[in-house]
């Protein structure tokens, strides 16, 4: 539904964006209750090995990643999908005819080099926030502990700016 809005750029990067909710009920945060909130690990092979996820050293490794309900994405032959999604993934339009599509092969995260320079792409915004949500004003995004998306947001810029190879 946002992704709508960006669609035509992400096209310029030959990125396709499913313009939908994306959910997996395998692999989601089970403290949420809301398959919506997909987590990625390393040891599942979904949080690609990347730049990005490496860091610069062993305290900067990315291990464990929120997103927040985003929707689902798909990049060029040359991109990395570092935020990979399982085959379990399905994108979603809220309503009673709207039937779920897979979203196997997919990402919500994507990052690219392009000419000199270097591109991401991200299936959702929340994460790179710092939210309370709903009457128990539960943390999301960057301020939710036990995850690494404070990591994730700083390791993005440096490798958007040529600090991280």
């Amino acid at each position: 539904p946002m992704g709508a809005a960006n669609q035509i750029l992400a096209q310029r990067f030959s990125v396709d964006m499913s313009k939908m909710f994306t959910a997996d009920e395998q692999n989601y945060d089970k403290e949420s209750q809301n398959p919506g909130f997909i987590v990625y690990q390393g040891e599942s092979g979904r949080l690609a090995d990347h730049a990005i996820t490496r860091g610069r050293n062993d305290s900067e490794r990315v291990n464990k990643i929120i997103a927040f309900t985003g929707q689902s994405l798909k990049g060029p032959a040359d991109s990395v999908a570092f935020m990979k999604l399982a085959d379990t993934a399905l994108d979603l339009m809220p309503g009673p005819n709207n039937k779920p599509i897979s979203a196997a092969g997919r990402a919500q995260g994507i990052a690219m080099s392009l000419g000199k320079g270097h591109v991401v792409v991200l299936g959702e915004a929340a994460m790179l926030s710092a939210q309370l949500a709903g009457p128990n004003q539960m943390p999301f995004g960057m301020n939710r502990p036990g995850i690494d998306n404070r990591q994730l947001a700083l390791n993005i810029v440096h490798w958007l700016s040529g600090l991280l190879k």
